[in-house]
Protein backbone atom coordinates (compact mmCIF):
# COMPACT_ATOMS: atom_id res chain seq x y z
CA UNK A 1 0.00 0.00 0.00
CA UNK A 2 3.12 2.54 0.78
CA UNK A 3 4.28 2.13 -2.82
CA UNK A 4 1.08 2.67 -4.35
CA UNK A 5 1.32 5.72 -2.56
CA UNK A 6 4.73 6.91 -2.92
CA UNK A 7 5.01 6.06 -6.33
CA UNK A 8 3.95 8.93 -8.46
CA UNK A 9 3.61 10.03 -12.12
CA UNK A 10 6.79 11.01 -12.77
CA UNK A 11 8.96 10.27 -9.17
CA UNK A 12 8.59 8.48 -6.17
CA UNK A 13 8.04 10.82 -2.98
CA UNK A 14 6.91 10.28 0.50
CA UNK A 15 8.07 11.38 4.32
CA UNK A 16 11.10 10.20 5.74
CA UNK A 17 11.42 7.68 8.22
CA UNK A 18 7.42 6.49 7.69
CA UNK A 19 6.99 6.18 3.83
CA UNK A 20 10.99 6.36 2.91
CA UNK A 21 14.00 4.60 4.31
CA UNK A 22 17.37 3.22 3.31
CA UNK A 23 16.07 -0.04 3.16
CA UNK A 24 13.27 1.38 0.69
CA UNK A 25 16.42 3.15 -1.34
CA UNK A 26 18.58 0.11 -1.70
CA UNK A 27 15.65 -1.93 -3.08
CA UNK A 28 14.96 1.24 -5.60
CA UNK A 29 18.65 1.86 -6.54
CA UNK A 30 18.84 -1.99 -7.53
CA UNK A 31 15.48 -2.25 -9.19
CA UNK A 32 16.62 0.91 -11.17
CA UNK A 33 19.57 -0.67 -11.96
CA UNK A 34 18.11 -3.90 -13.23
CA UNK A 35 15.51 -1.80 -15.07
CA UNK A 36 17.81 0.19 -16.89
CA UNK A 37 19.97 -1.99 -17.38
CA UNK A 38 17.75 -4.29 -19.70
CA UNK A 39 16.71 -1.13 -21.87
CA UNK A 40 20.89 -1.01 -22.99
CA UNK A 41 20.77 -2.04 -26.42
CA UNK A 42 23.96 -4.80 -27.25
CA UNK A 43 26.42 -2.16 -28.76
CA UNK A 44 25.20 -0.09 -25.30
CA UNK A 45 26.50 -2.88 -23.26
CA UNK A 46 29.86 -2.48 -24.81
CA UNK A 47 30.79 0.67 -23.69
CA UNK A 48 32.27 0.42 -20.34
CA UNK A 49 30.62 3.72 -19.80
CA UNK A 50 26.98 2.90 -19.89
CA UNK A 51 27.13 0.00 -17.77
CA UNK A 52 27.05 2.87 -15.18
CA UNK A 53 24.24 5.03 -13.34
CA UNK A 54 25.28 8.56 -12.19
CA UNK A 55 23.80 9.67 -8.38
CA UNK A 56 23.16 13.03 -7.27
CA UNK A 57 21.65 14.13 -3.70
CA UNK A 58 19.95 17.24 -2.56
CA UNK A 59 20.94 19.16 0.87
CA UNK A 60 18.26 17.88 2.61
CA UNK A 61 19.66 16.10 6.40
CA UNK A 62 18.28 12.35 5.04
CA UNK A 63 19.39 12.58 1.53
CA UNK A 64 23.09 11.75 2.23
CA UNK A 65 21.84 8.20 4.26
CA UNK A 66 19.27 7.49 1.68
CA UNK A 67 22.09 8.26 -1.05
CA UNK A 68 24.31 5.90 0.60
CA UNK A 69 21.65 2.91 0.65
CA UNK A 70 20.79 3.52 -2.65
CA UNK A 71 24.42 3.47 -4.23
CA UNK A 72 24.96 -0.22 -2.55
CA UNK A 73 21.50 -1.38 -4.30
CA UNK A 74 22.84 -0.07 -7.34
CA UNK A 75 26.45 -1.92 -7.00
CA UNK A 76 24.65 -5.46 -5.97
CA UNK A 77 22.79 -5.78 -9.30
CA UNK A 78 26.18 -5.52 -10.85
CA UNK A 79 26.16 -1.60 -12.22
CA UNK A 80 28.98 0.39 -11.72
CA UNK A 81 27.78 3.90 -9.98
CA UNK A 82 29.76 7.43 -10.11
CA UNK A 83 28.61 9.75 -7.46
CA UNK A 84 28.36 13.29 -7.96
CA UNK A 85 27.71 14.59 -4.23
CA UNK A 86 25.42 17.59 -3.53
CA UNK A 87 23.89 18.81 -6.78
CA UNK A 88 20.69 20.16 -8.61
CA UNK A 89 18.77 17.67 -10.73
CA UNK A 90 19.75 19.20 -13.71
CA UNK A 91 23.37 18.29 -12.98
CA UNK A 92 22.21 14.51 -13.15
CA UNK A 93 20.86 14.91 -16.89
CA UNK A 94 24.37 16.57 -17.84
CA UNK A 95 25.87 14.01 -15.72
CA UNK A 96 24.01 11.00 -17.71
CA UNK A 97 25.05 12.92 -20.99
CA UNK A 98 28.14 14.15 -20.37
CA UNK A 99 29.58 10.73 -19.29
CA UNK A 100 27.24 8.64 -21.32
CA UNK A 101 25.63 6.33 -18.40
CA UNK A 102 22.76 4.43 -19.21
CA UNK A 103 20.62 6.59 -16.44
CA UNK A 104 21.13 8.57 -13.03
CA UNK A 105 18.92 9.34 -9.97
CA UNK A 106 18.77 11.78 -7.43
CA UNK A 107 17.67 12.03 -4.31
CA UNK A 108 15.51 14.81 -3.60
CA UNK A 109 11.74 15.95 -2.77
CA UNK A 110 11.81 18.73 -4.77
CA UNK A 111 9.95 21.74 -3.40
CA UNK A 112 8.21 19.82 -0.86
CA UNK A 113 8.79 20.46 3.47
CA UNK A 114 12.24 19.07 4.89
CA UNK A 115 10.56 15.91 6.43
CA UNK A 116 10.01 14.48 2.97
CA UNK A 117 12.74 12.88 0.34
CA UNK A 118 12.66 10.73 -2.81
CA UNK A 119 13.97 10.13 -6.15
CA UNK A 120 14.00 11.02 -9.01
CA UNK A 121 15.00 8.38 -12.24
CA UNK A 122 16.52 8.79 -16.00
CA UNK A 123 17.23 6.94 -18.35
CA UNK A 124 20.14 6.92 -20.91
CA UNK A 125 20.33 10.50 -22.73
CA UNK A 126 18.06 12.00 -19.33
CA UNK A 127 14.98 10.88 -20.73
CA UNK A 128 12.06 10.55 -18.00
CA UNK A 129 11.28 7.24 -16.70
CA UNK A 130 7.82 7.81 -15.41
CA UNK A 131 4.86 5.91 -14.64
CA UNK A 132 4.20 4.72 -18.32
CA UNK A 133 7.90 4.90 -18.94
CA UNK A 134 9.27 2.27 -16.66
CA UNK A 135 8.33 3.67 -13.11
CA UNK A 136 5.53 1.05 -12.69
CA UNK A 137 8.12 -1.62 -13.92
CA UNK A 138 10.80 -0.43 -10.93
CA UNK A 139 7.74 -0.32 -8.64
CA UNK A 140 6.51 -3.90 -9.37
CA UNK A 141 10.62 -5.20 -9.26
CA UNK A 142 10.90 -3.24 -5.57
CA UNK A 143 7.64 -5.39 -4.43
CA UNK A 144 9.86 -8.62 -5.62
CA UNK A 145 12.92 -7.37 -3.29
CA UNK A 146 14.34 -8.72 -0.10
CA UNK A 147 17.49 -6.88 0.62
CA UNK A 148 21.00 -8.81 0.34
CA UNK A 149 23.50 -8.74 2.79
CA UNK A 150 25.95 -6.10 3.61
CA UNK A 151 29.16 -6.40 1.18
CA UNK A 152 27.25 -8.34 -1.66
CA UNK A 153 28.61 -5.56 -4.44
CA UNK A 154 29.32 -7.21 -7.89
CA UNK A 155 29.62 -3.02 -9.23
CA UNK A 156 32.22 -0.46 -8.48
CA UNK A 157 31.37 3.09 -6.79
CA UNK A 158 33.26 5.99 -7.62
CA UNK A 159 33.11 9.34 -6.54
CA UNK A 160 33.32 12.49 -9.37
CA UNK A 161 33.84 16.01 -8.90
CA UNK A 162 31.93 17.52 -12.69
CA UNK A 163 31.53 20.93 -11.36
CA UNK A 164 34.18 22.79 -13.74
CA UNK A 165 32.70 20.69 -16.71
CA UNK A 166 29.00 21.78 -15.61
CA UNK A 167 29.91 25.82 -15.24
CA UNK A 168 30.92 25.44 -18.61
CA UNK A 169 28.09 23.49 -19.96
CA UNK A 170 25.86 26.50 -18.51
CA UNK A 171 28.09 29.00 -19.20
CA UNK A 172 27.83 28.75 -22.90
CA UNK A 173 24.18 29.68 -22.95
CA UNK A 174 25.59 33.34 -20.94
CA UNK A 175 25.67 36.66 -23.40
CA UNK A 176 26.05 39.42 -21.63
CA UNK A 177 26.87 42.77 -23.39
CA UNK A 178 26.41 44.50 -20.01
CA UNK A 179 25.89 44.18 -16.88
CA UNK A 180 22.95 42.86 -14.94
CA UNK A 181 22.01 42.89 -10.88
CA UNK A 182 19.87 40.29 -9.75
CA UNK A 183 18.27 39.08 -6.82
CA UNK A 184 18.16 35.26 -6.59
CA UNK A 185 16.43 33.61 -4.04
CA UNK A 186 17.76 29.62 -4.02
CA UNK A 187 15.00 28.73 -1.65
CA UNK A 188 17.67 27.25 0.76
CA UNK A 189 17.73 24.45 -1.58
CA UNK A 190 20.25 23.12 -4.30
CA UNK A 191 20.35 26.81 -6.48
CA UNK A 192 22.25 27.72 -3.38
CA UNK A 193 25.32 25.39 -3.94
CA UNK A 194 24.77 25.53 -7.55
CA UNK A 195 24.31 29.46 -8.21
CA UNK A 196 27.72 30.40 -6.77
CA UNK A 197 29.58 27.00 -8.35
CA UNK A 198 28.36 28.39 -11.76
CA UNK A 199 27.76 32.41 -11.82
CA UNK A 200 30.13 34.02 -9.59
CA UNK A 201 32.76 35.84 -11.50
CA UNK A 202 30.52 36.59 -14.75
CA UNK A 203 28.91 40.00 -15.54
CA UNK A 204 25.72 39.40 -13.04
CA UNK A 205 25.65 41.20 -9.94
CA UNK A 206 24.11 38.66 -7.35
CA UNK A 207 22.05 39.39 -4.30
CA UNK A 208 21.63 36.02 -2.63
CA UNK A 209 18.50 35.38 -0.85
CA UNK A 210 18.44 31.88 1.66
CA UNK A 211 21.66 30.56 -0.60
CA UNK A 212 22.30 28.54 3.41
CA UNK A 213 21.13 24.86 2.84
CA UNK A 214 20.40 21.72 5.17
CA UNK A 215 19.05 24.01 7.56
CA UNK A 216 15.11 24.18 6.77
CA UNK A 217 13.27 26.91 4.93
CA UNK A 218 13.22 30.40 5.51
CA UNK A 219 9.60 30.11 3.01
CA UNK A 220 8.28 26.80 0.98
CA UNK A 221 10.93 26.10 -1.86
CA UNK A 222 7.93 25.73 -4.36
CA UNK A 223 7.94 29.66 -6.51
CA UNK A 224 4.85 28.61 -8.01
CA UNK A 225 3.25 29.75 -5.06
CA UNK A 226 3.05 33.58 -5.33
CA UNK A 227 3.45 34.12 -1.43
CA UNK A 228 6.66 32.40 -1.55
CA UNK A 229 7.72 35.06 -3.64
CA UNK A 230 7.13 37.96 -1.15
CA UNK A 231 11.08 38.23 0.39
CA UNK A 232 12.08 38.44 -3.43
CA UNK A 233 10.04 40.97 -4.56
CA UNK A 234 10.98 43.23 -1.53
CA UNK A 235 14.62 42.38 -2.17
CA UNK A 236 14.20 43.58 -5.64
CA UNK A 237 12.78 46.75 -5.08
CA UNK A 238 15.22 47.82 -1.88
CA UNK A 239 18.28 46.82 -4.43
CA UNK A 240 17.19 48.86 -7.27
CA UNK A 241 17.71 45.25 -8.93
CA UNK A 242 17.24 44.52 -12.33
CA UNK A 243 15.02 41.86 -11.82
CA UNK A 244 14.75 38.74 -9.53
CA UNK A 245 15.03 35.08 -10.40
CA UNK A 246 13.62 32.06 -7.56
CA UNK A 247 14.26 28.84 -8.08
CA UNK A 248 12.42 25.80 -6.28
CA UNK A 249 14.09 23.30 -3.78
CA UNK A 250 16.11 21.31 -6.61
CA UNK A 251 16.99 24.13 -9.06
CA UNK A 252 14.88 22.39 -11.98
CA UNK A 253 12.35 25.11 -11.86
CA UNK A 254 12.77 28.98 -11.84
CA UNK A 255 10.02 31.76 -11.96
CA UNK A 256 10.86 35.69 -12.40
CA UNK A 257 9.97 39.24 -11.09
CA UNK A 258 10.57 42.60 -12.79
CA UNK A 259 12.82 45.43 -11.68
CA UNK A 260 9.18 46.96 -10.19
CA UNK A 261 8.32 43.74 -7.97
CA UNK A 262 5.81 42.15 -10.22
CA UNK A 263 5.55 38.72 -11.07
CA UNK A 264 6.32 37.45 -14.42
CA UNK A 265 4.22 34.80 -15.81
CA UNK A 266 6.25 31.71 -17.01
CA UNK A 267 4.09 31.12 -20.24
CA UNK A 268 5.22 34.74 -21.33
CA UNK A 269 8.72 34.40 -20.62
CA UNK A 270 8.65 31.26 -22.94
CA UNK A 271 7.00 33.50 -25.61
CA UNK A 272 10.20 36.00 -24.84
CA UNK A 273 12.82 33.32 -24.91
CA UNK A 274 11.10 31.55 -27.62
CA UNK A 275 11.64 35.08 -30.35
CA UNK A 276 15.47 34.64 -28.55
CA UNK A 277 16.33 30.99 -30.04
CA UNK A 278 14.84 31.32 -33.15
CA UNK A 279 16.61 34.25 -34.27
CA UNK A 280 19.49 31.29 -34.37
CA UNK A 281 17.11 28.76 -35.96
CA UNK A 282 14.77 30.70 -38.10
CA UNK A 283 11.59 28.30 -38.59
CA UNK A 284 12.59 25.94 -35.67
CA UNK A 285 9.76 24.28 -33.50
CA UNK A 286 9.04 25.45 -30.07
CA UNK A 287 6.88 23.37 -27.79
CA UNK A 288 5.02 24.85 -24.96
CA UNK A 289 2.29 23.30 -22.39
CA UNK A 290 -1.94 23.81 -23.39
CA UNK A 291 -2.25 25.96 -20.19
CA UNK A 292 0.39 28.53 -21.67
CA UNK A 293 -1.58 31.62 -23.01
CA UNK A 294 -2.13 32.41 -26.78
CA UNK A 295 0.81 34.62 -26.71
CA UNK A 296 2.79 32.18 -26.98
CA UNK A 297 2.07 30.51 -30.44
CA UNK A 298 1.44 34.07 -31.59
CA UNK A 299 5.12 35.25 -30.79
CA UNK A 300 6.54 32.09 -32.15
CA UNK A 301 4.64 32.28 -35.81
CA UNK A 302 5.47 35.49 -35.55
CA UNK A 303 9.54 35.13 -35.20
CA UNK A 304 8.98 32.74 -38.01
CA UNK A 305 9.04 29.32 -36.08
CA UNK A 306 6.06 26.74 -35.42
CA UNK A 307 4.18 26.20 -32.09
CA UNK A 308 3.94 22.93 -30.89
CA UNK A 309 0.64 22.65 -28.47
CA UNK A 310 1.77 19.63 -25.58
CA UNK A 311 0.62 18.01 -22.53
CA UNK A 312 1.42 18.71 -19.17
CA UNK A 313 4.48 17.31 -17.56
CA UNK A 314 7.94 17.12 -18.33
CA UNK A 315 7.85 13.57 -19.74
CA UNK A 316 5.71 14.50 -22.48
CA UNK A 317 7.13 17.85 -23.38
CA UNK A 318 10.89 16.14 -23.53
CA UNK A 319 9.63 13.55 -26.18
CA UNK A 320 8.27 16.58 -27.66
CA UNK A 321 11.18 18.05 -27.92
CA UNK A 322 13.07 15.04 -28.92
CA UNK A 323 10.48 13.44 -31.68
CA UNK A 324 10.44 17.07 -33.11
CA UNK A 325 13.47 18.79 -32.54
CA UNK A 326 12.78 21.41 -30.83
CA UNK A 327 14.93 24.11 -30.18
CA UNK A 328 13.14 24.84 -27.15
CA UNK A 329 10.30 24.46 -24.59
CA UNK A 330 8.45 25.90 -21.30
CA UNK A 331 5.62 25.26 -19.32
CA UNK A 332 3.65 27.60 -17.04
CA UNK A 333 5.10 25.86 -13.92
CA UNK A 334 8.54 27.17 -14.79
CA UNK A 335 10.62 24.40 -16.42
CA UNK A 336 12.11 25.18 -19.70
CA UNK A 337 13.67 22.75 -21.80
CA UNK A 338 16.61 23.55 -24.18
CA UNK A 339 17.71 21.67 -27.70
CA UNK A 340 21.78 22.07 -26.14
CA UNK A 341 20.60 21.01 -23.02
CA UNK A 342 19.92 17.47 -24.45
CA UNK A 343 16.22 18.94 -24.45
CA UNK A 344 15.97 18.47 -20.91
CA UNK A 345 15.00 21.39 -18.32
CA UNK A 346 17.79 23.54 -16.20
CA UNK A 347 16.80 26.57 -13.72
CA UNK A 348 20.47 27.48 -14.54
CA UNK A 349 20.20 27.66 -17.94
CA UNK A 350 16.90 29.60 -18.26
CA UNK A 351 18.68 31.90 -15.69
CA UNK A 352 21.57 32.69 -17.84
CA UNK A 353 19.40 32.68 -21.44
CA UNK A 354 17.03 35.18 -19.10
CA UNK A 355 19.51 37.44 -18.20
CA UNK A 356 21.23 37.57 -21.71
CA UNK A 357 18.18 38.65 -23.28
CA UNK A 358 17.66 41.13 -20.77
CA UNK A 359 20.98 42.43 -20.79
CA UNK A 360 20.63 42.80 -24.33
CA UNK A 361 17.41 45.02 -24.34
CA UNK A 362 17.87 49.02 -23.87
CA UNK A 363 14.31 48.99 -21.51
CA UNK A 364 13.57 47.60 -18.05
CA UNK A 365 12.25 44.14 -17.70
CA UNK A 366 8.70 45.10 -17.27
CA UNK A 367 8.62 46.96 -20.36
CA UNK A 368 10.09 44.40 -22.17
CA UNK A 369 6.93 42.09 -21.32
CA UNK A 370 4.53 44.69 -21.14
CA UNK A 371 3.43 44.14 -25.37
CA UNK A 372 3.31 40.24 -24.06
CA UNK A 373 0.76 40.87 -21.81
CA UNK A 374 -1.98 41.40 -23.81
CA UNK A 375 -4.57 38.86 -22.33
CA UNK A 376 -6.02 38.35 -19.11
CA UNK A 377 -4.97 34.68 -17.79
CA UNK A 378 -6.49 32.77 -14.52
CA UNK A 379 -3.12 30.85 -14.13
CA UNK A 380 -3.79 27.47 -12.21
CA UNK A 381 -6.53 26.98 -10.26
CA UNK A 382 -7.55 23.61 -8.10
CA UNK A 383 -11.32 22.54 -7.76
CA UNK A 384 -12.16 19.39 -5.49
CA UNK A 385 -14.10 17.17 -7.84
CA UNK A 386 -14.20 13.19 -7.16
CA UNK A 387 -15.71 12.08 -10.48
CA UNK A 388 -13.28 13.75 -12.75
CA UNK A 389 -14.34 12.24 -15.44
CA UNK A 390 -17.63 13.36 -15.35
CA UNK A 391 -17.09 16.57 -14.51
CA UNK A 392 -14.93 17.06 -17.74
CA UNK A 393 -17.68 14.98 -19.63
CA UNK A 394 -20.19 17.85 -18.63
CA UNK A 395 -17.75 20.92 -19.43
CA UNK A 396 -17.42 19.40 -23.13
CA UNK A 397 -21.39 19.10 -23.24
CA UNK A 398 -21.83 23.14 -21.79
CA UNK A 399 -19.20 24.01 -24.16
CA UNK A 400 -19.63 22.23 -27.32
CA UNK A 401 -20.25 25.11 -29.66
CA UNK A 402 -16.79 25.86 -29.08
CA UNK A 403 -13.70 24.13 -30.62
CA UNK A 404 -12.92 21.05 -28.41
CA UNK A 405 -10.07 18.75 -27.76
CA UNK A 406 -8.85 16.33 -24.87
CA UNK A 407 -5.04 16.43 -25.81
CA UNK A 408 -4.75 16.57 -21.69
CA UNK A 409 -8.20 16.70 -19.98
CA UNK A 410 -10.58 18.90 -21.82
CA UNK A 411 -9.74 22.09 -23.71
CA UNK A 412 -12.41 24.05 -25.08
CA UNK A 413 -11.86 27.31 -27.31
CA UNK A 414 -13.11 30.50 -28.55
CA UNK A 415 -12.61 33.26 -30.65
CA UNK A 416 -12.11 35.60 -27.08
CA UNK A 417 -11.57 33.11 -25.03
CA UNK A 418 -10.31 29.54 -23.86
CA UNK A 419 -9.91 27.11 -21.27
CA UNK A 420 -8.51 23.88 -20.14
CA UNK A 421 -9.72 21.63 -17.27
CA UNK A 422 -7.23 18.56 -16.74
CA UNK A 423 -7.01 16.39 -13.85
CA UNK A 424 -4.51 15.77 -10.99
CA UNK A 425 -2.72 12.52 -11.01
CA UNK A 426 -2.26 11.81 -7.60
CA UNK A 427 -5.95 13.73 -6.05
CA UNK A 428 -9.31 14.17 -6.44
CA UNK A 429 -8.57 17.41 -7.94
CA UNK A 430 -9.50 19.48 -11.50
CA UNK A 431 -6.66 21.93 -12.21
CA UNK A 432 -8.35 24.98 -14.50
CA UNK A 433 -6.78 27.15 -16.96
CA UNK A 434 -8.22 30.41 -18.28
CA UNK A 435 -7.49 33.08 -20.80
CA UNK A 436 -9.93 35.80 -21.95
CA UNK A 437 -9.82 39.04 -23.76
CA UNK A 438 -9.83 41.29 -21.10
CA UNK A 439 -10.10 40.98 -17.43
CA UNK A 440 -13.75 41.57 -17.37
CA UNK A 441 -14.39 38.69 -19.37
CA UNK A 442 -12.21 36.17 -17.91
CA UNK A 443 -14.16 37.38 -14.71
CA UNK A 444 -17.27 36.77 -16.29
CA UNK A 445 -16.08 33.24 -17.65
CA UNK A 446 -13.95 32.01 -14.50
CA UNK A 447 -17.52 32.50 -12.55
CA UNK A 448 -19.50 30.67 -15.24
CA UNK A 449 -16.91 27.79 -14.87
CA UNK A 450 -16.82 28.01 -11.32
CA UNK A 451 -20.46 26.95 -11.17
CA UNK A 452 -19.95 23.90 -12.98
CA UNK A 453 -16.67 22.89 -10.49
CA UNK A 454 -17.51 24.48 -7.42
CA UNK A 455 -15.28 27.18 -5.16
CA UNK A 456 -11.33 26.51 -5.90
CA UNK A 457 -9.55 25.31 -3.15
CA UNK A 458 -5.65 25.74 -1.79
CA UNK A 459 -3.46 23.00 -3.18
Amino acid sequence: MVLEKIFKAYDIRGLYGEEIDEDLAWKIGHASAQFLRSLLSGYQRGQAASNRLVVGRDMRPHSEPLCKAMIDGITSAGIGCVDIGLCDTPMIYFAINHLGTCGGIQVTASHNPMEYNGFKISGAGARPVGRDTGLKEVQHIVSTLRRMPAGASLGHAQQMDLWDDYRNHVLRFLRMPRPLKVVVDASNGMGGKMIPAIFEGTDIDMVPLNWTIGEGFAHSPNPLVEANLAQLKKGVVENDADMGICLDGDADRCMFVDEQGNTVRCDLMTALLARYFLKDNPAGLVVYDLRSSKVVAEEIRAAGGTPRRERVGHAFMKKAMTDGHGVFGGELSGHFYFADNYNCDSGAIVFATAVSVLAGQDEPFSKVMAPLNRYSHSGEINFEVEDKQAKMNEIAETFSDAEVDHLDGVTVQYADWWCNVRPSNTEPLLRLSLEAADETMMTEKLEQLKALLGEPVDH
